[in-house]
């Protein structure tokens, strides 16, 4: 119906009127304007934006003293009609000549009425329309109280929802400003900032704060029956973008987490480099620090004649080496020997994993009348050994039962997979051995919460 109507009016202009249409000119060749169809919208809406062109027009000093004027008269209930005399007893601090201009100004364009048979100024309904939105977004609109810029945009939804008269351009617009919540939100994860992270995750919190309030809404918007389709799935959208704003909170955790692993603290002073930014983000004048600090400029030291002379005669007097033809290869040298010990340091290790591995055995490990394994000393593991073996041995013993290292593969991983627990304390055990005075106090046992192995099921059988 919107088409045809602006097809109708598009055919119902003659080319003299379309050259007259200022609006024409903002468009490309072949196109009119009342084709499409937010045009028409705003075209039927032509009233109330004379309105806001009313007022917001001109300077900024202009629009202040509109507005003050303005809302003055609406804030006055006791009185429904204004005399000019009561107006100029009202507005005595401004210059007769700018109170007439603003009258002239509010009265041409429907703000305010003339009663003509009462000599009255009246309010019009137009105007207190204008300024209850004005009041509305002046009073949700404050930064400082929604860094989220959410509260207006939900309260145009609830009271529309509330009256019946929601739109899908209303909810539109609170979609939109989720999606840019989120993406605002999404980049400071990935810039890594840690002042980003937390302004960002305190607007995140007040963010969240409008979604549970404008969880109920959409709830009513979507059981209502009178909405349509379109009502519907731009409801649902804004679902999903709120899911989506919730689930950031694992995103800031883990990231301010990963900022707090990484911090550098400055000595045993307990501050770090967080704490000095944050110090000198707290000061205008950063130049201001360095007064005082240096007593007089920077003297340069350059050498003195005395060391230049040395130096030159120390250069003509050394002998040059005579550089070798660029075709010449330089003498063949015999490389050096050198000894690797990793065999026998392997050899070592097959040894004690074998040695474990048989004194992991029944023989060794009886099992007592009560069901638990008996427990052996260490150095009968350990030794007879030297003090280099026998501390290499000892180096490996944590290894007994390491689930990280059992997982993967080579020598330690199989010796982390033995059936053998090793439990250490914090005392030392006196030995009678030529190599080693003394041991820390430490056992073997059978760990039987682990499968046996390959091998010891062959021995088993």
């Amino acid at each position: 119906m919107i088409d045809n109507l602006a097809a109708t009016a598009a055919d119902s202009l003659s080319p003299a009127q379309e050259e007259l249409d200022p609006l024409q000119t903002h468009f490309q060749e072949g196109v009119a304007p009342d084709e499409i169809e937010q045009v028409y919208h705003l075209k039927r809406a032509q009233p109330m934006l004379q309105a806001f062109t009313a007022l917001f027009h001109g300077s900024q000093d202009g629009v202040i003293v509109r507005l003050l004027v303005l809302r003055e008269l609406a804030s006055d209930t006791m009185d429904s009609a204004f005399s000019r005399a009561d107006i100029n007893t009202k507005f005595a601090y401004l210059i007769p000549e700018s109170l007439e201009t603003v009258l002239g100004r509010l009265r041409s364009h429907g703000l305010l009425a003339w009663d003509n048979p009462a000599a009255v100024y009246r309010i019009t309904p137009l105007a207190r329309n204008v300024l209850a939105a004005l009041d509305t977004l002046l009073a949700l609109g404050k930064p400082e109280e929604d860094e989220a810029e959410m509260g207006f945009l939900l309260s145009q939804v609830a009271g529309a929802q509330a009256v019946g008269g929601v739109t899908v351009d209303q909810l539109k617009h609170l979609l939109g400003r989720l999606v840019e919540l989120h993406e605002e939100f999404r980049d400071a994860i990935a810039s890594g900032s840690e002042f980003r992270l937390r302004a960002s995750q305190a607007k995140w919190h007040m963010a969240c704060d409008w979604v549970e309030k404008g969880s109920v809404i959409l709830r009513a918007i979507t059981s209502d029956e009178r909405a349509d389709s379109a009502t519907h799935r731009a409801a649902q959208a804004i679902g999903r973008a709120q899911s989506q704003l919730l689930n950031m909170q694992g995103m800031f955790s883990r990231a301010l987490n990963q900022i707090e692993r990484q911090r550098v603290h400055l000595g045993q002073s307990g501050l770090s480099t967080t704490d000095i930014k944050r110090w000198l983000l707290a000061h205008d004048d950063l130049a201001g620090l360095a007064e005082d600090a240096i007593d007089r400029p920077v003297v340069p030291l350059f050498a003195t004649p005395a060391e230049m002379i040395d130096v030159a005669e120390t250069e003509l007097m050394m002998e040059r080496v005579v550089n070798v033809a660029p075709g010449a290869l330089p003498n063949g040298e015999d490389a050096a020997m050198t000894i690797n010990d990793n065999p026998a340091m392997q050899a070592e290790l097959d040894d004690w994993i074998r040695r474990l591995a048989d004194f992991a055995s029944v023989d060794n490990f009886p099992i007592m009348a009560e069901g638990a394994p008996r427990s052996v000393p260490i150095q009968e593991s350990l030794l007879p050994a030297s003090f280099a073996v026998a501390s290499y041995r000892a180096s490996l013993l944590p290894l007994l039962g390491d689930p990280a290292e059992a997982n993967l593969q080579g020598p330690t991983a199989e010796l982390a997979r033995l059936p053998v627990r090793f439990d250490s304390a914090d005392e030392m055990v006196p030995l009678d051995d030529p190599h080693i005075a003394a041991i820390s106090r430490a056992t073997l046992s059978l760990n039987l919460d682990l499968p046996s192995t390959p091998e010891s099921k062959t021995q088993d059988e």
